[in-house]
Parts: C-alpha cells; structure tokens; sequence
C-alpha cells in the first residue's frame, strides 16, 4: 500500500493543485494511502475538509509527510521549499516516486539531483502523444485551459467587442483575431473567438492541421511549407531563421489588420520561435492586443516580457505565465485525472511496477534507479545509451554520469 503525499505547491503564485477529493476517493479505492498537506487545495477551492470526507489524511507537519511519502504528486517540478528551508527532493526518502511536470531538457540540475537521491521521476510532460495514454496527457488538458482563457484575456483587454452588432444606432463589425499555431491551445482558441463572435484567421506550419482550423469556423492563413515540418510527436519542428523571416512577411498583411494575436507556438525542449518582431507590432492598430502562451519560454513575440503585461507601440502584449493557473478550479480538477491515470498505470495493487518495455513508461519516466534513464535526455546530456536492464535490477552504486557542455 502505497503512501501517497499532496503537498501545498510552493511556486509563487501557483494555484492549482495535483489531486482533487475526486481523484483522492479513488486512489483510496485503489489501497493508497493518501496524505494531504494543509492548504493544499485552497487557491483551487478546495478544503481540507473535502479532502477528510473521502478518507485522506491532512496534517500541517509538512516535514513529516515528506519523509514518510512513497509517492509525491506535483503541478510543478521539485522545488525548494523556503518554509522548510530544504529542496523537496531532498526531503523524499530514495526510492519514492514523483509525478509532475519536470521539463527536463531545460532543468539539468533538477534531473541530476533526482537521479542522485534514486527518485524514480515520471514527468507528465514528456508522455508520449499515443492514444493510449491521452488520459495521462496534462499538456493537452492545460493547454486546453491556456487557449479558452487567452481569449477571454484579450476580449477584457480589448476596446471593442467580439461579436457583429447590428443596432439602431448602426453595425459593430466583428472583431478580428489571429492566432498563430493550431495545437491544443490553439484549436480551443479558435472556438472560443468563434463562439464571441469574432472573425478569426490561423496559421500553423503544418498543413495537415487546416481542415481542423476550418472545422471550427477560421481562416487558414497557407504559407509554402517545406516537408518534414512536425515530429514524430506531433509537435512543430524549428524549422530556422530563414523560414522564420519568410512567415513574418506573409502574416504581416494579416497581424495589421488584426485587433487581437494569440501566439501559442512552443518546440519542446527550445526557446519559442519569434513570430511576432517589432516591426510587425508596430503595424497593428492602437489599442490591439497580444496574448503571447509562450511566455515562459521566452514567447513568440520579441516584445514580451515573460510575468508582465506591457504596453509597446500602443500594443497591449500580455505574457502571463501560467495560464491554466488562472482557472484554478478546472485546471486541477483536469490535471489530477491525468495524474490518477498515471498512477493507475504505474502502481500494481498499490505498489510501484515499472515495465519499461511499455511506451508510456519509457517514455515519461526520466531517472530510475539511481540514472538517468530517458534516452532522448541522456542523448541531450551527451550520455550514452543504457544498456537493457531488468525491470526491478537492484541499482548499481554509481554516480550518474554527467553530460558535457
């Protein structure tokens, strides 16, 4: 039986929460143990009561359900805890498990610390886009969240209205919104616009999502694509600075004429590709607004500044970083089925059981055993590939090795 910790995420600002009392009813069902920090539901509405009515324990002593737990279930990557003046991975006994975003191309430190203190980590982020696991997949869930609220984001910063009017006093034309990448976010951006009314054009480098954007009412702004433009994943590839300058040009005529730009184009593991220059902010009119998804990984506009809401050129560029932590409430109630469906892939009648010849494990789980295992992150390191183990191989006592600059 598998002691489960919940813990009060202790980013700034950071509202949402891994397991609800739904998901909590239901790992309890499943012979878990599941133990709640304090608070930890507070910003996202949630009690500590509704937490007790289903069976889980809650305790302020955080130290205590630190080091007690098996599993740790997070939003956010391992974090230092300034309450407790120690990092969370240090308080973890060797051998737990966490599950949570880790984003592990671009914390190296995190990744190695977690491998130092044999933590088997399962980063939410990194599972595999297959339609097995798409009940495990809180990108897509998240996303979903960002692209609804980035819409009502701008519609409250703009100074017009959405929808076509026609009144005694004359016709409001429909507002015009471009959004520029069709993933998740963007396909659910482009319901939401459509839903307010307004006129909205897409572009996307992979031609095979515009029968998608033209289902849900937008324009799909064609740009010559050259092959080879998305992954195996799904995801768009860098495709380069030269077809970077070549998309500008043709959205210019597009983004002056626009009175909102949602930008949501990310490459995994890469600072976001800059769509949006200067120059093309300049061309839109006084009083249009940017919301740029991409924020946190620098954004796809030159003039966002990630965590602030800035004025340029009479532009209104909005770089929130988290998003989805705007909507607390589904947002955690959403990400913590993901979680629920990890945990149920993973945890055999409450313990832990890693079959790595499963995709899903394989490619989700990042250190196990004391190493880094995740080959697409040991190749990014510049490790070697690891040789085929037993599943429940006793670790080798090693330091993990370290990539080079």
């Amino acid at each position: 039986m598998a002691r489960v910790l919940i813990p009060r995420e202790a980013g700034n600002g950071e509202s949402r929460v891994a397991a609800t009392p739904e998901t909590v009813r239901n790992m309890i069902k499943a012979e878990q143990q599941v133990f709640v920090e304090a608070g930890a539901g507070m910003a996202s509405g949630i009690l500590d009561e509704d937490y007790r009515a289903v069976g889980a324990e809650v305790s302020d002593d955080a130290g205590k359900l630190y080091g007690e737990a098996e599993v740790l279930l997070k939003v956010n990557p391992p974090e230092q805890r300034p309450d407790l003046d120690a990092h969370e991975v240090d308080l973890l006994p060797e051998g737990a498990l966490v599950v949570s975003f880790l984003y592990p191309l671009l914390d190296q430190d995190l990744t190695e610390k977690l491998a130092a203190h044999q933590i088997t980590s399962f980063a939410m982020d990194m599972v595999p886009r297959i339609s097995r696991a798409q009940k495990m997949d809180a990108l897509s869930s998240q996303s979903n969240i960002a692209g609804y609220k980035a819409v009502i984001m701008a519609a409250d910063r703009l100074g017009k209205i959405f929808p076509l009017l026609m009144t005694a006093a004359g016709t409001i034309r429909p507002a015009r919104v471009v959004i520029l990448g069709a993933g998740v976010a963007g396909l659910q951006a482009i319901a939401t616009a459509k839903r307010l009314g307004a006129v909205v054009e897409v572009n996307d480098i992979r031609p095979v999502v515009k029968e998608q954007v033209e289902s849900l009412g937008g324009r799909f702004i064609d740009l010559p694509v050259p092959e080879g433009a998305e992954d195996a994943g799904g995801y768009a590839k860098d495709l380069g600075e030269e077809f970077l300058q070549k998309q500008r040009e043709v959205l210019t005529e597009h983004i002056s004429a626009a009175d909102v730009v949602i930008t949501t184009a990310l490459i995994p593991g890469k600072p976001a590709p800059k769509l949006l220059s200067e120059e093309m902010v300049k061309s839109m009119r006084p009083g249009s607004v940017v919301v740029d998804l991409a924020a946190v990984m620098g954004g796809n506009c030159e003039l966002t500044e990630s965590g602030q809401t800035v004025v340029r050129h009479g532009v209104s560029i909005v770089g929130e970083e988290n998003v989805p932590g705007l909507v607390p409430y589904h947002s955690s109630d959403m990400y913590s089925r993901n979680v629920l469906t990890v945990l149920q892939h993973l945890l055999d009648e409450g313990e832990p059981k890693y079959d790595f010849e499963d995709e899903i494990t394989e490619g989700s789980i990042i250190t196990h055993h004391g190493e880094i295992r995740h080959p697409v992150i040991r190749e990014a390191l510049g490790m070697t590939p690891l040789e085929p183990e037993s599943d429940h191989a006793a670790p080798e006592e090693t330091t993990p090795e370290k990539g080079g600059e």
